[in-house]
């Protein structure tokens, strides 16, 4: 959880201080979006993929161990830019750490817990993102006003060095166990047996495809993140511009707002979903789709009150039934894959995620923005946030789709995972 707060956290912190970036450094609203979006998502997404691979046979707790070292050392020389050629470069360095802290971490945890443990296990792990939310927002916006952006990056990056010593130290790897399904008596934890089939990347490519709820459960998040991408990396700078706030005082709304009300959420989604809805996926991505919806409608209220006591009250609300999701459609994605497969299927979900919502959204935000300044004048910004807000309903949409098939795709990835040799085409077998 710690680990994956530090992983977020420099890009949140990179919102608070994008208006004193573009001042500093004379960007336009275009060049930021390219800086917060594509440019930084294309190379966390492409890396991700072989980063799988690699953690789908080998030491996962090494390659999240070197994935902190390399992005916080990154964020560190982020202090060193004096020019937009120079931010771009290292941010991408960034990206090709960062790119190493989720696929394999998702397939670490999905080993340690059974299907049914599954969503609140995840739910844990995914607090990282209000915690950085906390971190990357209230710490970024205090730091900045007082010191800075270029002392911001530094006192946020140096720090995870230290973190990937200890979790270099710390963290167990199942596969060094010398008997299958356990680990050491000393760890406190055990595994659960698993097969030993390893798929080419071909045939794990074959297999996703094949997969009609894990089809529309990576068209869902990379809907998701578009939009919540643009929104979120643009709301430091519309409270700035349409409520005239200080960095420091966004900071602590911002920890407030999206700390303890996404936290909330994340928490309460696992809690619901292991508590009522236990191997029942169909029910928990049906509740999801419910909570999109309500996130929508709130998070557009949100940028249309003229009070910004209100305005961060509904994102408060927004965020709680926006993330009661992150557990359920992260574990279910990694219940309707085999063990050597969870990496490679986490990498897929945040490589078009990722290239579609982080790299685009922003992007899209920012010259959505430029496109009705003429017309809107200051307020631009607030009426592309609220053109955006809509996008959620699509991905309710593919959270729909996905529930009347993961019954049936479940029991298909079973019998891939019982019989790979002969399992072809277990989805038509499964009919």
């Amino acid at each position: 959880m710690v680990i994956l707060a530090f992983s977020f956290a420099d890009r949140l912190a990179l919102g608070i201080v994008l208006q004193d970036i573009k001042t500093d450094l004379d960007l336009s609203d275009t060049q930021l979006g390219f800086l917060t979006g594509i440019a930084f998502a294309l190379f966390y997404a492409i890396m991700g993929v072989p980063i799988a691979r690699w953690a789908d046979r080998g030491d996962r707790v090494k390659i999240i161990s070197l994935a902190i070292a390399v992005w916080s050392a990154g964020v560190a020389l982020c202090s060193f830019a004096t020019s937009f050629l120079q931010l771009l470069l290292i941010r991408i360095g960034v990206a090709v750490g960062e790119a190493g802290c989720l696929p394999p971490s998702h397939s670490l945890i999905a080993d340690f817990f059974t299907r049914a443990e599954r969503p609140r296990a995840v739910s844990r792990f995914m607090l990282g993102g209000p915690l950085a939310l906390t971190i990357g927002l209230f710490a970024a916006g205090w730091l900045n006003e007082f010191y800075g952006w270029r002392a911001t990056f530094a006192i946020i990056g140096l720090p995870g060095l230290a973190l990937a010593t200890l979790a270099a130290l710390t963290l167990k790897e199942p596969r060094r166990a010398k008997t299958a399904g356990t680990l050491s008596i000393a760890s406190g934890l055990q595994t659960h047996p698993q097969s030993s089939f390893e798929p080419s990347f071909k045939d794990a490519c074959a297999r996703l495809w094949a997969n009609g709820a894990y089809r529309h459960l990576v068209l869902c998040y990379s809907v998701w993140a578009f939009f919540g991408w643009g929104i979120l990396q643009w709301q430091p700078a519309f409270f700035i511009r349409s409520h005239g706030l200080q960095t420091g005082e966004l900071g602590t709304w911002f920890a407030l707002v999206h700390g303890l009300a996404a936290g909330a959420g994340v928490y309460l989604g696992g809690e619901l979903a292991g508590r009522y809805a236990a191997n029942n996926e169909r029910l928990q991505l049906l509740a999801c789709a419910v909570a999109f919806v309500f996130f929508a409608v709130v998070n557009a209220c949100a940028y249309l009150v003229s009070d910004h006591y209100v305005a961060f009250g509904a994102l408060m609300l927004a965020a709680i039934g926006g993330n009661t999701a992150q557990g359920p459609i992260l574990a279910t994605i990694q219940t309707l894959v085999a063990p050597r497969m969870r990496a490679i299927s986490i990498a897929v979900v945040f490589f078009f995620s990722n290239l579609i919502g982080a790299g685009l959204g922003p992007l899209a935000a920012g010259a959505l923005s430029d496109a009705l300044q003429p017309s809107m004048g200051q307020e631009s910004l607030r009426y592309a946030l609220v053109i955006l807000c809509p996008g959620y309903f699509w991905a309710s949409w593919h959270l729909l789709r996905a529930s009347r098939s993961v019954a049936h795709d479940l029991k298909a990835a079973q019998i891939a995972d019982s019989d790979p040799a002969t399992s072809a085409n277990p989805w038509a077998t499964a009919k």
